[in-house]
């Protein structure tokens, strides 16, 4: 049961009732985690907005799934892993390349490479060092690619942290955490 109540879209009005619109629209259904945070109309419009403009950037919506699953395996939070598990399959990444970034890998050099930047900054709390950064544009991404690899991180541990704080169910198919938080 979550800690906080799961807003229904009838029963919002204003901003928060449009905001909660557009995300059934985009998804045919409203996700419980979106419910959560409409506690907070500033809140969902932070994460709608980044999800937003994350999706409109340079980072491919393969890659940035990718990195959602990452984080979200090695911050143990199921409900992420389920949601970008089945979104990281409607961008192109096969179960095996999910299950590869699961554990914070991959079979292509510049994905692994980007995968290990994103754990690092999570792992390190964002303490990364001038030979970390350089190894990403050594993989070949540029700049604006690795701020957005960042922004993809920070996206993906504010939604797992809402999920994981205020026990968001499960509304996705399960998918078992490879790792122990």
């Amino acid at each position: 049961m979550s800690r906080v109540p799961l807003i229904e879209t009838s029963d919002a009005s204003g901003e928060r009732q449009a905001l909660l619109t557009q995300i059934h629209g985009a998804f045919g259904a409203t996700p419980a985690m979106f419910k959560a945070v409409a506690n907070s109309t500033a809140a969902l419009k932070s994460m709608w907005g980044s999800f937003g403009a994350l999706g409109g950037g340079i980072i491919d919506a393969k890659l940035g799934e990718q990195i959602a699953v990452a984080v979200a395996d090695r911050n143990a939070c199921e409900y992420c892993l389920a949601a970008h598990t089945v979104l990281g399959r409607k961008a192109g990444a096969t179960p095996e390349e999910l299950s590869a970034a699961q554990a914070g890998g991959s079979s292509d050099p510049k994905t692994a490479a980007a995968l290990r930047f994103a754990l690092k900054l999570v792992e390190a709390r964002g303490q990364v060092n001038d030979a970390d950064v350089q190894a990403v544009r050594d993989a070949g991404f540029s700049d604006e690619e690795i701020v957005e690899i960042l922004a993809h991180v920070a996206l993906n541990l504010f939604t797992n942290y809402i999920n994981i704080a205020f026990a968001v169910p499960v509304d996705f198919p399960a998918v078992k955490l490879s790792r122990a938080a």
